[in-house]
């Protein structure tokens, strides 16, 4: 029998539900290397399902360039330079512009914004990221977003009224675990990968957006985020809260954004796969048919140049992303990185091999090879997992990102899976979300806020119970 892959998706809401039921309305900002997106999301607290309201997404190559006295503080991947100023407008206007189409005001309909960035290749160390998202911070202002709006609540009374007799805050206090997973951080404080903050909230999104799938998408689980970098987060069996026991780092859509940029169809510096292959239907089944030896060739000398591995202890940066080895070493996480040579210096190799494609072949067969090359990727991270013994007999692995879920991506990855004997019925312990990351703020904005829905659990293990009372009971010792 043929596998399916689980594809969660979320129906839309009306505006006239959004004002009259107990929708918890969140932005979720993320300024990444490819693309700024502001996506508002809202989770019926009766239901505990989160929809996609509306999303607003730019191209972040063209934020406005540095103004004379402005402090260039970070570079994407492609080198566009950042600075405090040129973030919070980008994320104002981005922020306006996504209420504005959603009708919905700012300061009366959105609940809570939840900010996070992609953009690490331009920082030293995991710890100067807490610098972006504080200009982050700054546009949420700009846009005119209450500060009570971006921090955890006091006490119940700070919390809207309809709202109130939701939270468990009388209970339970947040604690820093988000949908039941604590972070990995060591005795010094410092994240042991610079864009931990993404993986924690891919991982949580992919929680919440399997609940519209048959997959429990509960702890122990592996989440892979495949944005222009990768992140994501293997997680334990424990409970009340599960451990992260893995992290992920390094390349992920830099890949085929390297490929494509060597077509010369986009711009050679700046150029994404989005740019081509975004809206393009999968190659055809007579196009893989007739270039299927051709495709596992060029697919074989790509994968030959992509490194994955565990990173070595000696590495600080890796894939670009700035790492903590020592930490990670420390609390007994094991971090897996995707590399193209060492820090990328192979991407140019890439680029050429998608010139000599394009060339010969056109764009269907770049595509073709692009999903071949990621479906491997995708199975060669879990491999590694799985030699490092961090894949439990019940795990089950999400993915949400675009160089993870478009094309013929989905059933390559179910297929290669299901070679490597992960499991039986590998297609019911697989599924693949669409923005895990905007999904997983909706759901650190209710951990933030208290507001469970113990009927429809996030934390806890597959088939268990919600983890509530544990987690008193952990919290009054």
């Amino acid at each position: 029998m043929a596998l399916k892959p689980r594809i969660a998706e979320s129906p839309q809401v009306r505006l006239l539900d959004l004002k009259s039921k107990p929708f918890f309305i969140v932005a979720s900002v993320e300024v990444g290397n490819t693309t700024t997106k502001c996506i508002l999301t809202a989770t019926n607290m009766d239901t505990g399902r989160t929809h996609i309201i509306n999303k607003v997404v730019k191209m972040t190559r063209d934020v406005r360039g540095p103004k004379p006295g402005e402090v260039v503080f970070g570079r994407t991947l492609t080198g566009v330079e950042l600075t405090r100023e040129s973030i919070a407008e980008l994320v104002s206007n981005s922020l306006l512009e996504s209420l504005d189409k959603a009708n919905l005001d700012i300061k009366t309909d959105l609940n809570f914004v939840v900010r996070s960035t992609g953009v690490v290749a331009g920082f030293d160390s995991p710890d100067e990221v807490g610098e972006f998202v504080k200009a982050l911070a700054e546009g949420c202002l700009l846009a005119g977003v209450p500060p009570k709006n971006m921090t955890p609540p006091m006490s119940t009374s700070n919390i809207p009224k309809k709202f109130q007799k939701y939270s468990k805050m009388e209970k339970v206090v947040f604690d820093g675990a988000v949908a039941g997973v604590l972070p990995p951080i060591g005795s010094t404080g410092v994240e042991i990968v610079a864009n931990e903050m993404e993986g924690e909230l891919a991982t949580a999104g992919i929680k919440e957006a399997a609940k519209m799938t048959d997959v429990d998408f509960r702890n122990p689980c592996i989440s892979i985020d495949f944005g222009t970098t990768l992140d994501g987060r293997i997680t334990s069996p424990d409970l009340p809260y599960a451990k992260t026991v893995g992290n992920f780092c390094g390349y992920a859509g830099a890949i085929p954004d390297a490929i494509i940029r060597g077509s010369r169809v986009v711009d050679a510096k700046l150029g994404t796969a989005l740019d081509v292959l975004k809206g393009e239907k999968p190659t055809s089944f007579l196009t893989l048919k007739m270039k299927g030896k051709v495709i596992q060739e060029y697919t074989k000398r790509i994968n030959d140049l992509i490194i994955i591995e565990k990173v070595p202890e000696h590495r600080t940066r890796y894939g670009s992303v700035p790492v903590s080895s020592e930490g990670a070493k420390e609390v007994g996480v094991v971090l897996i990185g995707c590399d193209v040579g060492e820090n990328g210096s192979d991407m140019g190799k890439l680029s050429a091999i998608g010139m000599e494609i394009c060339k010969k072949y056109g764009v269907q067969v770049i595509s073709a090879v692009i999903d071949e090359v990621m479906a491997d990727v995708t199975c060669r991270l879990v491999k590694v997992a799985k030699d490092e013994g961090l894949v439990f007999e019940d795990s089950t692995i999400g993915i949400t990102g675009r160089a993870g879920i478009t094309g013929n991506k989905p059933k390559l990855i179910l297929k290669c899976l299901d070679e490597m004997g992960i499991a039986p019925k590998v297609d019911e312990r697989v599924v693949f979300v669409d923005d895990g990351l905007a999904r997983g703020a909706a759901v650190m904005a209710r951990c933030m806020n208290s507001l469970g829905t113990p009927q429809y659990p996030l934390g806890g293990r597959h088939g268990g119970k919600c983890i509530l009372a544990q987690r008193v009971k952990l919290q009054n010792k």
